[in-house]
């Protein structure tokens, strides 16, 4: 083996161990930025939604899910009735609203 052989394998050998903090680092900064853009938006998104949702009273306009608009009628504790047309009312879970834009849209 020369001696030029023998420092590149030398080399090679060095090479993984200071990368190994540096991956360290980087799966560390990957972490804290999916945290930032994606994580805390969702849970601050998912907070508003359920204030909401607790807040709900009789004569709000609200969407469900399934895309019916309707106007809340009743509200109890874990369900709500909402008039969907004249005397057409439906009995649906709460956490299946969300609010009405529509109508802040038009505005």
């Amino acid at each position: 083996m020369n001696l030029i052989t023998f420092l590149q394998v030398a080399d090679a050998a060095q090479a993984p161990a200071g990368s190994g903090w540096s991956m360290w680092v980087m799966l560390i900064l990957i972490f804290v930025v999916m945290w930032f853009f994606m994580i805390r938006p969702q849970r601050k998104q998912q907070k508003e939604l359920q204030k909401f949702r607790e807040g709900l009273k009789k004569g709000d306009k609200v969407v469900t899910v399934g895309g019916i608009y309707g106007t809340i009628c009743e509200v109890k504790e874990k369900t709500l009735l909402i008039e969907v047309d004249s005397n057409v009312k439906i009995k649906v879970d709460k956490n299946s609203v969300v609010k009405d834009f529509s109508e802040a849209q038009q505005q």
